[in-house]
Formats: C-alpha cells, structure tokens, sequence
C-alpha cells in the first residue's frame, strides 16, 4: 500500500488509516512509528527522514523520538518479517517516533506530502486512543456486571443450598424409633 500525493491530499489503495494502522507499534508502552515506515509515506528516502531529525535533534527530545535497544529491534524484526543484517538489512536499529515525533516531522520536512501524511498519521492515533478508550470502558463494564453477577449467584448459591437441605430432611427415612418389646420381659439386673 502506496501513500500517493493527489492535489495536496493522501489517496491509496486501502484507506489511508489502515495502511498506517499496520505500521503503528507499541514499543517500550508507547505507540511508535519506525523511520523507514514514515520515509516510505512521506516518499523519502529513509536516510533523509533520519538526516533531517538528526540535524534538529532539540525538537525530538526522548519522548518525540528514539532509537530502539538491540533486543527491542530484534524483537520487533521478528514480528514484522525484515530481514537480518548481512543479508540487505540495516546496520543499525532504526529510530521510532511516537505521534508527538511524528508531528514535529512536518516542521523539519517542510513539504505538502509531509504535511498530508501527518494529518491521516495523527487521525489515526486519535482513532486508536479511541478504540483504546472504548475498549477499557467495555472491559470497567463487563467487570462491573461480572462482579454483580457473582454476588447475586452467591446469594442464589446460599438459598440454593437451604432449599437441598430441606429437601433431603424430606426425603430421608424416618428415624428407626425404639420399639416396646412385646411380652414378658424380666426386669433389669435379674
């Protein structure tokens, strides 16, 4: 899925939100982008979307954007399929920028694409927060029923309970009572 400028807008294939959505990861908590995945929306090369952060390095303070740790990259390679080092891959881990990053790049970029791109980027982040904040307004819900739920069938269990109870009294024999021998019987201790 190709990102195609048409008259100032983002037009593709699929819609623009889902071929960003599939290139949104979550990285150290955080909802990232990897450099060359933006590069490729923005229609750079990845080495100038790095050269153009790098050269205004004080607006992408640690939380705008960072380079991953070895294993995070090694992990994150092996969830997305890209190939190992020696064979075509990178040298290095790429940068990953969070959507604080992501906007600050169409200041640095400068270009009617860049700034394209970045308005269905950050659409699309709103979008997810939202899903996100449906999702745990779902999960608080059903918590909340299934807390319900557990005490009424725990008031159910206990009349359940009674109710057997009363119900094997019914159904048990009666007690064998102490039948009066019949005839003679001698008095004790004779």
């Amino acid at each position: 899925m190709s990102l195609e400028p048409s008259s100032g807008e983002v037009v593709a294939a699929a819609s623009p939100r889902e071929a960003i959505e599939g290139r949104i990861f979550v990285v150290r908590g955080l909802r990232v982008m990897l450099d060359h995945d933006l590069a490729d929306l923005y229609g750079i090369e990845t080495k100038a979307l790095v050269r153009a952060m790098t050269r205004n390095r004080e607006r992408f303070p640690e939380d705008f954007a960072f380079r991953l740790a070895p294993e995070e990259w090694e992990t994150l390679r092996c969830q997305i399929g890209t190939s190992n080092e020696g064979r075509g891959g990178r040298r290095y881990a790429p940068y990953v920028f969070t959507e604080q990053g992501v906007a600050m790049l169409s200041s640095v970029l400068r270009s009617d694409r860049a700034v394209a791109v970045n308005i269905e980027i950050m659409r699309t982040f709103v979008a997810l927060r939202r899903v996100v904040e449906v999702r745990d307004a779902l999960r608080r819900k059903l918590d909340e029923l299934e807390r319900h739920f557990e005490s009424r069938l725990a008031e159910h269990d206990a009349q359940l309970a009674q109710v057997f109870s009363v119900l094997r009294e019914l159904v048990a024999p009666p007690p064998l009572a102490k039948k009066r021998a019949i005839g003679f019987t001698p008095p004790e201790g004779e």
